[in-house]
């Protein structure tokens, strides 16, 4: 079959202050690679979900450089602190069950965007500062990068909606599935925050006439659009512990101990969000997988003329047809969850903490109860912890060295 010209993507999955993580990773990835400032830039196609949108807006701004500026995104996270960035509001939902109810007789015009658990707004002006959209434009634009695509659930339909902001000089073949909907459009601060926008912790967000939260929900690892986009090879970082054989029996003998136990709401939020968030990720990586073998097996038994047959059946089917795509994977070596058991454990308290947020951290805190601090590895908003996962990330990839050249030799 015809080859093609590379055009590097990476696909950054959703997991709140696991994003410090990904971050890690790419730091991992350029430090491999040598890359300079004064170099193309490496990734094309940036595809993110809730944090990982965070995290793919300033790639994509910061794309007038070879390196992506990941030095200045590492200064991101590690400027976080619990003081300014995780203020709980005590009665932020106290309206929710009401404004839900409104929301049925009246549309999503009734639904507050304040409404939510934690006061975000020292995190969104953050991002805002973080994340130049100016340049992001100036940069597609240009052709530098080919797409920047994001996603969010739109909150009355229950579908997910892929923004995105594509090269004039690209292709993109949108998604003919009923489940998912395209727009093509500048991304801006709105559509990043609506992306990371966790039910009930976080505000939804109104991008245009419309309300959005966390894409992560439907679509936490947004492979299709990116590969729509015509990106490969194709870097994909999950935030999500691969659980070897022996972990998983010892988290069974775990859980044999703490049935007897009142499990709290630290508890419940953190496996609510494993489930909502983690997850479907470990389906969608399995899906890529098939897919390529699939596509390997095309390739070998089929005529050219055979092949591009079936090409042509898949694009009028659903808008793309399939190929085999060169991957690179990582997901965190260690259970950022333990992790983040292990730093509240440590850490010291600050004089500047809401009394409840202390209590909270206080209580998670506590020895033997680690598993209550899978809440914490999503919400602990601290540049400590941010310095521990940045670490993970960079350790990953270094221990990757050789797979990460091999994937991006020539791009």
């Amino acid at each position: 079959m015809s080859s093609r010209a590379k055009t590097p993507g990476i696909v950054l999955s959703g997991g709140g202050m696991r994003g410090a993580y990904e971050a890690g990773v790419v730091a991992g990835v350029m430090e491999v690679l040598r890359r300079k400032p004064e170099q193309p830039p490496l990734f094309r196609v940036m595809s993110g979900t809730s944090v990982g949108a965070i995290n793919a807006a300033f790639l994509a701004a910061a794309a007038d450089r070879g390196d992506h500026a990941v030095e200045d995104l590492l200064g991101v996270w590690r400027s976080l602190r619990l003081e300014s960035h995780a203020k709980l509001r005590l009665l932020g939902l106290m309206r929710w069950p009401r404004r839900v109810a409104e929301l049925f007789r009246s549309g999503p015009q009734s639904i507050p965007p304040g409404t939510s658990l934690l006061d975000t707004r020292e995190l969104e002006k953050l991002v805002e500062r973080s994340v130049d959209f100016a340049k992001l434009r100036d940069n597609v634009r240009e052709g530098r990068v080919h797409a920047l695509l994001i996603a969010a659930l739109h909150v009355v339909s229950g579908r997910t909606t892929v923004f995105a902001e594509v090269s004039p000089h690209v292709r993109y073949a949108p998604t003919t599935s009923g489940t998912r909907i395209a727009r093509v459009e500048p991304i801006g601060i709105d559509h990043v925050l609506a992306s990371a926008a966790i039910p009930l912790l976080f505000p939804t967000r109104k991008v245009g006439e419309r309300f959005y939260c966390d894409g992560g929900l439907r679509f936490n690892t947004p492979i299709a659009p990116a590969i729509r986009a015509g990106a490969d090879p194709l870097l994909v970082i999950s935030v999500s512990h691969r659980v070897s054989d022996a972990e998983a029996k010892a988290r069974e003998l775990e859980q044999v101990e703490v049935e007897g136990m009142d499990l709290g709401p630290m508890f419940l939020v953190g496996k609510l969000l494993n489930a909502l968030l983690l997850d479907p990720v470990k389906h969608d990586l399995q899906v890529l997988e098939r897919l390529n073998g699939l596509v390997e097996v095309l390739e070998g038994t089929l005529t050219e003329e055979e092949y591009q047959r079936v090409q042509e059946v898949l694009v009028k089917s659903r808008g793309a047809g399939y190929r085999r795509l060169q991957t690179l994977v990582f997901t965190p070596s260690e259970d950022i969850g333990v992790l983040a058991g292990d730093y509240l454990r440590g850490m010291r308290r600050s004089a500047d903490l809401n009394p409840v947020l202390e209590r909270f951290l206080a209580r998670a805190s506590v020895e033997g109860m680690s598993q209550e601090a899978d809440w914490a590895s999503y919400l602990l908003f601290d540049g400590g912890f941010a310095e521990r996962l940045i670490d993970l990330g960079l350790r990953d990839a270094r221990a990757r060295a050789d797979e990460i050249v091999a994937t991006f030799a020539g791009c």
